[in-house]
C-alpha cells in the first residue's frame, strides 16, 4: 500500500517537472490579467472616523435618556437620522458626488448606492467606540465627505437626545395635569361629602357622645327646675287664693263680729291639719305635697294668730282692720305677680327643654348614622391614596425629567465625540501592486497544476509497468527505455527555445507594461 502510494507521489511530480512551460505559462498569463485588471479597476480611496460615546459627567436622573437607551439603540436611532434621504441628498449636492451617475439615474438610485455600498457604520470592539467611513474616488472628497458624516452623528445625536429629553418631560407634564386635575376632583367630592355629613363622620363619634351626654344631663336639671318651679307656683297660688278668700270674706269686712269670724279660719286650719296627718301617713317628710301642706299649716295658724290679736285688742279693731285690709291687697298683687313670673320661667324652661330634646334627637340621629358614612367614606376614598401616591411620584419624575432636559440644552449630557478624524486615504481599496501580483502567481500556480492534473486524468495510455500489469493483470517481464533518435533531440531542442524565447519575450514584455504604468503613477508598488 505505501508502494503504491509511492508511486502515485512520483507520478505527480514527474507530470509536474515534465509539464512546467504549462505552469509558467499559467503564470504569465496571470501576470498580465493582474496588470490588466489593476490598471482598468477604478481607484476606490476610503476613509474612516472614530466615534466615541462619552457617557455625562454629570450625574444623571433617572429620565436621563442613557437610562432609557444603550449605545446599540442610540446608535442604531442616530445612523437612521444621518442616513436618511434628506440628509444623503444634502450631501450629494454639497461635495458633488455621483456626478455621471445623478445625470442617468434618479436622485433615489444615487442615495440608495451612497447609503447601502459607500457608507459603512460599524461598532468598535473597544467600548463604546465606533467608526463611520466611506469610499470614494477622490481621496480629498473621500476625506470631507467622512468628516461631515462624523459632525452629522454628532449633531444628530444632541437634537435625538434633545427631542428625546423633551418629549419626556412634555408627556410627563401631561400626565402630571391629568393626574392632578383627578386628585382635585377626587378631593372636591370628598371635601363635599364631609362638608354635607361633617357632624355624622366617625371621627365626631366621641364628641356627639359627649355632647349628648351633657345635653341629658341639662335635660335633667330642667326638668327639676321645671318641678321646683311647679311647686313654688302651686304654693302661691294657694296663698294667692287664700289671701283673695280673706280680702273677699263677710267677716273681713265687718270685723266687730267676733263670734263668727274666727270659726272660718279655724274650721280651715283643722281641715288643713287633717289633711297634712293623712299626707305624713303616705309620704315622708322630705315629699313636697307633705312640705307644701306643712307651709299651709303654719300661714292658717298665722292669720287665725291675727285674728285673736284683733279681737283682744277691740278698740283699736276699725284702724287695724283697714290696715289689714290694705296690707293683704298688697301681698295679694305681689303674690299675682310673683305667679306670672312663675309662669313665664315655666314657659321658658318647658321650651329649653323641647329645645334640648331635640337636639338629643339629632345627636343621636348623628351618632346613629356614624358606621353608616364609615363604610360611604371608607368607599369614596378607597382609592384616594393610591392617587396622591401616583401623583406624587409624577412630582418627582417631572422634576427629573426637567433636570435631564436642562442637561441637553445645555448639552452636558452624554454625546457623540469624533476620537480619530478622518484620513486623508493614500492607497486605494484594490491594493498595491505586489499584493495583486503574490495573488496572480498563486492563482496561476494553482490553475498551471489543475490543468496538468486534469489532462493526466483524460489520458488513457499507460505510463508505467505497473499500470500495465494492473490494466492486463500479466506480469512483464522485461521493459525497454524508449530509444530518442538524434533528429528528435534536435527537434526537441528547437522547441524548447522556442518556448523559452516565447517565455523571456513574454515576461520582458509585462515588465516593460508594468514599468510604463509605475512611471504613470497607475501602479502603487
Amino acid at each position: 500500500m505505501e508502494l503504491q502510494q509511492l508511486d502515485l507521489v512520483k507520478k505527480y511530480l514527474n507530470l509536474l517537472v515534465s509539464a512546467h512551460k504549462l505552469i509558467v505559462g499559467c503564470v504569465l498569463l496571470s501576470f498580465f490579467a493582474a496588470l490588466y485588471f489593476y490598471i482598468n479597476s477604478p481607484e476606490i480611496y476610503q476613509s474612516s472616523a472614530s466615534i466615541v460615546y462619552q457617557e455625562q459627567r454629570i450625574n444623571p436622573s433617572r429620565f436621563s435618556p442613557d437610562q432609557e437607551v444603550d449605545i446599540r439603540e442610540m446608535l442604531n436611532t442616530v445612523s437612521q437620522q444621518v442616513l436618511s434621504r434628506t440628509n444623503l441628498e444634502r450631501m450629494i449636492k454639497e461635495f458633488s458626488l455621483y456626478p455621471d451617475m445623478r445625470g442617468n439615474a434618479p436622485i433615489e438610485d444615487v442615495i440608495a448606492t451612497m447609503r447601502e455600498r459607500d457608507i459603512e457604520v460599524e461598532r468598535e470592539g473597544r467600548g463604546n467606540v465606533f467608526s463611520v467611513s466611506f469610499k470614494g474616488r477622490d481621496p480629498q472628497t473621500v476625506q470631507k465627505v467622512t468628516n461631515a458624516l462624523a459632525a452629522k452623528f454628532i449633531e444628530e445625536n444632541l437634537r435625538v437626545r434633545q427631542e428625546r429629553a423633551n418629549e419626556t418631560a412634555s408627556y410627563i407634564q401631561d400626565e402630571l395635569r391629568m393626574s392632578r386635575e383627578t386628585l382635585h376632583k377626587k378631593e372636591a367630592e370628598m371635601r363635599d361629602y364631609k362638608l354635607e355629613h361633617y357632624n355624622e363622620m366617625p371621627e365626631q363619634r366621641e364628641f356627639n357622645m359627649n355632647r349628648l351626654n351633657a345635653l341629658q344631663e341639662q335635660l335633667q336639671n330642667i326638668q327639676s327646675n321645671i318641678q321646683s318651679l311647679e311647686q313654688t307656683r302651686l304654693l302661691v297660688s294657694e296663698q294667692l287664693e287664700t289671701l283673695q278668700n280673706i280680702q273677699a270674706s263677710p267677716d273681713a269686712a265687718a270685723p266687730g263680729d267676733s263670734q263668727t269670724g274666727p270659726e272660718g279660719p279655724a274650721a280651715e286650719l283643722a281641715d288643713a291639719k287633717s289633711r297634712l296627718q293623712e299626707l305624713r301617713t303616705r309620704y315622708t317628710e322630705e315629699h313636697p305635697s307633705v312640705q307644701r301642706m306643712e307651709k299651709r299649716v303654719q300661714q292658717l295658724e298665722t292669720a287665725l294668730a291675727e285674728t285673736d290679736v284683733s279681737d283682744d285688742q277691740s278698740p283699736t279693731i276699725g284702724t287695724r282692720a283697714t290696715s289689714d285690709r290694705e296690707e293683704r291687697a298688697a301681698r295679694i298683687q305681689e303674690l299675682a305677680y310673683q305667679l306670672k313670673e312663675i309662669e313665664l320661667d315655666l314657659k321658658a324652661q318647658r321650651k329649653e327643654s323641647q329645645n334640648i330634646r331635640n337636639q338629643i334627637q339629632k345627636y343621636k340621629e348623628w351618632i346613629d348614622a356614624a358606621p353608616v358614612r364609615e363604610a360611604e367614606w371608607a368607599d369614596l376614598t378607597r382609592d384616594y391614596e393610591e392617587l396622591k401616591e401616583y401623583h406624587d411620584e409624577l412630582v418627582s419624575q417631572s422634576l427629573s425629567a426637567e433636570a435631564a432636559q436642562s442637561l441637553e440644552v445645555r448639552q452636558k449630557g452624554s454625546q457623540f465625540q469624533v476620537v480619530d478624524s478622518a484620513f486623508l486615504p493614500k492607497t486605494p481599496l484594490k491594493g498595491t501592486f505586489l499584493k495583486i501580483l503574490l495573488m496572480a502567481a498563486a492563482a496561476g500556480l494553482v490553475a498551471g497544476s489543475g490543468l496538468i492534473v486534469g489532462l493526466d486524468f483524460t489520458d488513457t495510455s499507460f505510463k508505467s509497468v505497473r499500470e500495465i500489469e494492473n490494466a492486463l493483470n500479466m506480469t512483464v517481464s522485461c521493459a525497454m527505455p524508449r530509444v530518442v533518435t538524434e533528429p528528435e533531440q534536435r527537434r526537441s531542442r528547437s522547441l524548447n527555445l522556442l518556448w523559452y524565447t516565447f517565455f523571456g519575450c513574454f515576461l520582458l514584455a509585462w515588465l516593460a507594461a508594468t514599468v510604463y504604468f509605475w512611471n504613470q503613477g497607475d501602479i502603487l508598488l
